[in-house]
């Protein structure tokens, strides 16, 4: 990961409508985006110049905007248009884009239905999340649980509820994790931080039902991964009683790929055979080296 500071860059971002010097693209201290948290946005990868799933990605986030109560001021083909010129624009091969819409200042207070909606897209060289993939990342327990499905929009992948994802990925940095693994509000394993999970038991891959949390477009590619190899997906509940009972287990994400987990708290997992072979099918697909399956 990058540890140049973000607001002191070279290049450009694309922000309401224009390229603007990367350094030059602010916003107010009073943006209520910045206060109540009206923010919704994507992140993705692109490999060998192309985004993966750019499509997807683009309709997730005027999908979020709509749930958060407003409109992206920009259709869908005009943004897949803008995250290939910054692609382009930025001389990256491989990279991360973000692409993000917030309320603005017009209106200070929790209700802010007149204030303009800004879009920007900002493009920037991104290596492996977690380092040595196969060796399996440590994760702890976070303190910190998604919410019931009635106390906040889970679908949208919005800003303000990736709050307690920081803090449990700061408690686990702190304790020497790489993440932490958080349950759901009751008490069922939910995800990670920052990624979806799953578990290898007897030959079949388990991963906790998405229905408090994003159901991400990476686990969604993983499936058919899994699938087109014959491997069994079961999605359901899955407790913390359960979790030394399987052999392997991975996460998945757009900023994390595919990457093996090794211990959760003290249950060890061994990266095996099921987690390497689908961290490659990963890598050939998004290179292009195989389809998408069915």
């Amino acid at each position: 990961m990058a540890t140049e500071a973000f607001d002191d860059r070279d290049g450009y971002i694309w922000m309401d409508g224009v390229f603007t010097p990367w350094r030059d693209a602010k916003v107010h201290v009073l943006t209520h985006a910045m206060h109540y948290a009206s923010c919704v946005f994507e992140g993705e990868r692109a490999y060998g110049g192309v985004i993966f799933e750019s499509l997807r990605h683009s309709q997730r986030l005027a999908k979020s905007a709509e749930t958060m109560g407003f409109d992206l001021p920009i259709s869908i083909d005009e943004l897949e248009r803008v995250k290939a010129e910054a692609l382009q624009r930025s001389g990256l091969e491989s990279a991360y884009i973000r692409a993000f819409a917030w309320r603005g200042s017009e209106m200070m207070g929790v209700s802010a239905q007149a204030n303009t909606i800004h879009v920007a897209v900002a493009v920037w060289p991104w290596g492996d999340y977690f380092e040595d993939k196969m060796k399996g990342i440590r994760m702890s327990h976070a303190q910190w649980r998604r919410p019931a499905p009635d106390t906040a929009p889970y679908h949208a992948k919005a800003a303000g509820l990736y709050m307690i994802c920081t803090l449990s990925k700061h408690k686990a940095e702190v304790d020497g994790y790489a993440d932490a693994l958080m349950l759901d509000y009751r008490g069922q394993v939910a995800e990670t931080t920052g990624a979806n999970i799953f578990f290898l038991q007897d030959g079949a891959l388990h991963t906790p039902t998405p229905d408090c949390f994003l159901n991400g477009i990476t686990r969604q590619t993983t499936i058919k991964l899994a699938r087109a190899r014959n491997i069994e997906v079961i999605e359901r509940a899955i407790m913390l009683e359960d979790l030394g009972s399987f052999s392997e287990c991975f996460i998945t994400g757009s900023a994390a790929e595919i990457t093996p987990v090794s211990e959760i708290a003290g249950i060890n997992y061994k990266p095996g055979a099921v987690s390497e072979a689908l961290v490659n099918d990963y890598s050939d697909l998004v290179f292009g080296r195989i389809a998408m399956p069915a």
